[in-house]
Parts: C-alpha cells; structure tokens; sequence
C-alpha cells in the first residue's frame, strides 16, 4: 500500500478528502491576499457600493509621500533589530542553563512559558504597572544606580524601548523551548569526540551546538522577525489604544489599523499592507539564502 503508485483515481480521492480545508484555505486566506492586493491600486474606492473609480498607484504615490509611513516604517525596523537579536541570543543562554538543570527542571520550563501563552492585554497591564513613574519596579530598581525615575511609557524617547523590552520578555518562552528541544537532539557523541581532541568548554560549545544548533537557531530568527513586523497588540495594549507618546510607537501595522479602522482610507490600508508583506517576503529571502550556506541539516 505505502509503495502503491498513484493512480488518477486515487489522487482525486485524496483531493475530495482535502477540498473541505482547501476550500476554508483559499476563502480565508487566499482570496483575502488577492483582494487586498487588487484594492492597493483602487482609486475613488466607495466601500459602501463597491464602486471602483479606477485602477493606479496613487496609494503607493500616498505612502511614499506620508511621514507617518516613513516614521512607521522607521520604528518598525528598529523594533525588529531590537527584538530578535536579543530574543534570539537570550533564549539560547536561557535554555544552555535550564538544560542544565536537573531538578525541578519541567517548572522552571513552565515558569519560562507562561508569558508566551498569556493574554497581551494581561501582560501590558503588569507591565504597565513595572513602567509607572513613581511606583514601578523598573525605575524602583534603576534607582540603586543612581538613574532618576523615567516616564516610560509617556516619553517618546523611551516608549519605543518600553514596548521592545516587554515584547522580549514576552517572546521568549516559545524560543526558549525551541532551543531545549535542539539541545536534547544533539548527539552526547559529539561532545565526547571534541573533548578527547583537547576542546574546551567554549570550543565544544561554539564548534559543535552553535553549529547543530543552527537549524533552530534560522526557524527563531524567521518566526521572530515575522513576528515583529507584525506587532500590533502589544503596542495597542500598552498604550491604551494609541500608537504611543508623539506617535514614538507607530509600526506599519498600526499604520493599516488606523487607515483602516478610524480614517477609512482603505485602499491606503490594502497598500501599506501589500509594502508589508514585500518586505517580510524580501527579509525571508535574504534569510533563506544565508541560510544555504550557514545552517547544518
């Protein structure tokens, strides 16, 4: 049976199995991709009646022109350069340790989680709490260095920093169990041949898990910085429905949510979002290209 060949009739029993989610797959997803592309190049788009007034590159003409896309674009960028780095290089450390341990190893992991799989809106109340100016536990701890209480989260200065620091937190948990399963798929034979040879414990660990490890390491750069060009909720949840002081905060996607949903300008939304995905498209590639020649399969 598993070496049958397949024959017309057997592909098109496989199809009908597969049509009730190809079906939900191209109504739910393709088809939105579509449209939105086609709605980027709407002119004198009425919503109401389905009316086209014509078809040209006057959003884009828009987005190149607007400063608000050029600073979303901005802080986008320097959101997903502050982010997955640090998400990426933290979590390694995080599960190196944690691998270590041997007792009370599965709630340390479980601790690590939590924030993954809890609801934003929770997380930047906390948060918001550990950011007040008076009373939060960043400024009370920046205090036995001397620092003076900063105004995190009303400062445009340093609100960027404040929402780049939660998302951190808040991202690791899945990263770190990411790496713990790469560590626990390493083969111990490795390690042994490497110390006969004489490595230390820093040669064993960059010659031989940073190498084997690097599959995992490529899948968490991937989801992260898909990820993070697609932040939203959180800066929704800790700003209280702004894109932070002085529009410090202001990402594309927060850019679509209110061409989208308070301006109505939705040809611009469809455009933003089509620049969008051009440039995950465009970051994806350059990662599966450097991919070829850097990841161990």
């Amino acid at each position: 049976m598993i070496n049958e060949k397949p024959t017309i009739k057997s592909s098109l029993k496989a199809l009908l199995y597969l049509l009730p989610m190809l079906v939900i797959t191209v109504m739910f997803n393709i088809w939105p991709i579509i449209s939105s592309f086609l709605m980027s190049f709407y002119k004198d788009y009425n919503f109401y009646t389905d009316e086209v007034g014509g078809l040209g590159f006057d959003n884009f003409l828009y987005l190149w022109n607007d400063p608000d896309f050029h600073l979303a674009v901005r802080n986008t960028l320097i959101f997903v350069a502050g982010v997955v780095p640090t998400t990426v290089i933290l979590s390694l450390v995080i599960a190196l340790l944690l691998n270590q341990i041997k007792v009370f190893s599965g709630f340390f992991r479980t601790v690590y989680f939590l924030p993954f799989v809890t609801s934003t809106v929770a997380i930047a109340m906390v948060w918001n709490w550990i950011y007040h100016s008076d009373y939060g536990l960043m400024n009370y701890f920046l205090g036995f260095f001397g620092v003076h209480p900063i105004n995190w989260l009303t400062n445009p200065h340093y609100s960027l920093l404040a929402l780049i620091i939660m998302s951190i937190w808040k991202g690791l948990g899945f990263n770190i169990i990411l790496f713990l399963v790469g560590l626990n798929n390493i083969d111990k034979g490795y390690y042994n041949a490497a110390e006969i040879d004489g490595a230390n414990a820093l040669q064993r660990f960059w010659n031989v898990t940073i190498p084997l490890l690097s599959p995992i390491t490529f899948l968490v750069s991937v989801n992260g910085i898909i990820g993070s060009f697609k932040v939203f909720d959180q800066i929704f949840a800790l700003f209280q429905g702004t894109p932070g002081p002085g529009k410090a905060d202001l990402t594309i996607v927060y850019y679509l949510y209110q061409k989208f949903y308070t301006e109505y300008k939705y040809p611009v939304a469809a455009a933003s979002g089509v620049v969008l995905f051009f440039l995950i498209l465009l970051v994806t590639l350059v990662q599966m290209w450097y991919s070829r020649k850097h990841v161990h399969y």
